[in-house]
């Protein structure tokens, strides 16, 4: 039984994405926040009770991206597609398909993070689910016009404009750190440290617009890591 726990939260992590599927595609936008919170939740618990119960296995390994091929490839194209108007009519608007460009190059990250053997102790390219709380953030500044930035952030150019760019990231040549803490020293985990504390005074300062910036802020602490050990 044991050996079955992790793939049964991994298989709710994969349920939870299609409630957050459903639910942004009919423009309940805070029930889609819900229910991909619960799928990031998942997603953490399936490799932890993996570890704890020592019961990793390849069957694991492929259900855990299959269900982020949902919960963090298609909800965030399902999210791009909302923002340009795709759900207002009654068949597939063409002028918002491109939404679901960001959905193919989440999969493909995910096939090739399968492969790759250099990501054991860190990423390269953006984790598919940092670029899913990218999102969410984005259109939570939407519904709540952040800043005042409701317009400016649903202008189709600067969607797609987004879409290419989290596209590159998810699958660029690019280090960025992991966030499991496994050593009590501040050399170790200073980035996910500060990462962390900045994450909490963001959610405090500024609410719904935090996601975004906290996965802005994440890429330049990688980009500031990278750096510094080239240096050294």
């Amino acid at each position: 039984m044991k050996n079955n726990i992790p793939n049964i939260i991994t298989l709710a992590n994969l349920f939870f994405g299609c409630l957050a599927t459903v639910s942004v595609l009919n423009g309940d936008i805070m029930a889609m926040a819900v229910w991909i919170s619960l799928s990031a939740l998942a997603d953490f618990l399936d490799g932890f009770f993996a570890r704890l119960l020592k019961v990793q296995s390849p069957l694991g390994t492929q259900l855990d991206s299959l269900a982020d091929a949902v919960s963090f490839g298609l909800v965030p194209g399902a999210i791009f597609y909302y923002l340009l108007g795709g759900t207002t009519g009654n068949s597939v608007a063409l002028s918002a398909s491109p939404a679901f460009v960001v959905t193919l190059f989440a999969v493909f990250r995910l096939a090739k993070f399968n492969l790759d053997t250099r990501q054991q102790e860190e990423f390269i390219g953006l984790p598919t689910p940092a670029c899913t709380v990218f999102t969410l953030g984005w259109v939570l500044m939407v519904d709540a016009n952040a800043f005042g930035l409701a317009h400016q952030l649903q202008q189709p150019a600067v969607l797609y404009a987004g879409i290419a760019l989290l596209s590159f990231l998810m699958n660029a040549e690019f280090p960025m750190f992991s966030l499991k803490i496994k050593h009590l020293n501040w050399q170790d985990n200073k980035y996910p440290l500060i990462l962390g504390v900045s994450a909490i005074a963001m959610l405090i300062l500024f609410q719904e617009a935090a996601l975004s910036l906290i996965i802005a802020w994440y890429i330049i602490l990688s980009l500031i890591r990278h750096l510094s050990a080239g240096k050294q």
